[in-house]
């Protein structure tokens, strides 16, 4: 006999059987304990790869949670600011052009400060986001087929024209990227030391980093989908496929050099637990107060003012969620068109990994596979399924 309990798994299973992901992964846990807990598929349908023990996947942008939280690690030592100008670390980004419909330039008239990076609302953009001329620019680029290390990423981006005025608009964008390189200044590191001192270490992550060891990378998940990053807004037609996606160009696994702020980690569903623990509690499992109570208060609560609402991204509406300074937060449940809570917040990223905390119910989910570019409701469906088992 099936129970509520048994809905997870059944939902995954009808995604894996119909072919639309090789493999999902999933873990909620209450109260601080596992709770739901599972696995389906293989990590190769195509040549018939099991799923290893303890599968490695590629964050994407769930990687920017973890490099906001460093940032507001940072607000909390008084060694930066909200209100800072961006220009202030990066001297580059005083000179900022605003690009017109029509192509044409002018001036931006208003200063970028951080806080616009952590919201996305600083001007900068995404290659993949269609209809916008700074787009289009975005997209005359490499940025997002190639892996330069962090300084010269940011470099590109500076010299790249915004798409409006900071703090005019949300539009999901490049900006946690260029939170990574304040950092950098800041701390006087690279980033993969300054994640590895102040989250892996701390919260005992075992796997992960922005690289995968040689003696890991049988673990490592295969990636299937779009792997053109400019393209991922872009749906294919008819049914999701699982084509195996080659995106070493712009995520690598062996090279020391590479970090980035908006995606570039690499983890577990195990390490990403701990993560989402530390995002929910600001402590690690010991106890240890890593961000106080009061700023992951004011780490998770909307900033997005109603003129700028709704959000979405692309083609895909964000509905009944504002933005904070780490992710979406559910502000409007009579907008919302999946089950969830009032005040859950997360993140997800480019193939398909998804993770939400309701402090209300003391949960969080994160489920993980590998699959850019879906158009498929996995994460409503896997949410649904753990809000609905609740008692």
């Amino acid at each position: 006999m099936t129970t509520r309990l048994d809905r997870i798994e059944q939902a995954a299973r009808r995604h894996v059987e119909a072919g639309s992901y090789p493999a999902i992964e999933w873990l909620v846990r209450l109260d601080g304990h596992d709770w739901l807990r599972g696995s389906v598929g293989l990590a190769d349908p195509i040549a018939g790869t099991p799923l290893p023990d303890k599968p490695i996947y590629r964050l994407y942008s769930m990687t920017k949670p973890v490099i906001s939280a460093i940032a507001l690690m940072l607000v909390e030592e008084g060694r930066l600011h909200l209100y800072d100008p961006v220009a202030a670390y990066l001297p580059a980004f005083a000179r900022m052009q605003i690009i017109e419909p029509d192509g044409t330039l002018r001036p931006a008239q208003r200063v970028m400060l951080v806080e616009h990076l952590l919201t996305h609302r600083s001007g900068l953009t995404y290659g993949f986001l269609q209809g916008c001329a700074a787009a289009a620019r975005y997209r005359e680029t490499d940025l997002g087929r190639t892996h330069p290390p962090l300084k010269e990423f940011i470099d590109a981006v500076a010299d790249l024209p915004l798409a409006f005025e900071p703090g005019a608009q949300w539009r999901y964008s490049v900006g946690t990227d260029v939170v990574g390189r304040i950092i950098e200044i800041i701390e006087g590191k690279p980033l993969q030391q300054i994640v590895a001192e102040r989250i892996t270490g701390p919260l005992g992550l075992a796997d992960t980093g922005f690289t995968v060891p040689p003696q890991k990378q049988d673990r490592l998940m295969p990636v299937f989908g779009n792997p053109d990053l400019d393209g991922l807004m872009i749906f294919p037609e008819g049914s999701q496929k699982l084509t195996p996606a080659d995106v070493t160009t712009h995520y690598p696994v062996n090279d020391p050099a590479f970090a980035r702020g908006g995606y570039g980690l690499y983890s577990t569903v195990e390490d990403y637990a701990k993560i989402a623990e530390l995002l929910k509690t600001g402590t690690d499992r010991e106890g240890n107060v890593l961000l106080s109570r009061h700023m992951i208060r004011f780490m998770w609560t909307n900033r997005i003012p109603e003129s700028q609402m709704p959000l979405a991204i692309g083609p895909v509406p964000l509905p009944g969620y504002g933005f904070s300074l780490a992710g979406r937060v559910m502000i409007d449940l009579a907008r919302s068109v999946s089950m969830t809570g009032l005040g859950e917040y997360g993140w997800s990223g480019a193939a398909s990994t998804f993770f939400w905390i309701d402090p209300a119910e003391d949960m969080i989910g994160i489920v993980m596979t590998q699959y850019l570019g879906s158009k498929l409701p996995l994460a409503d469906d896997m949410r649904t399924a753990a809000y609905q088992a609740l008692e």
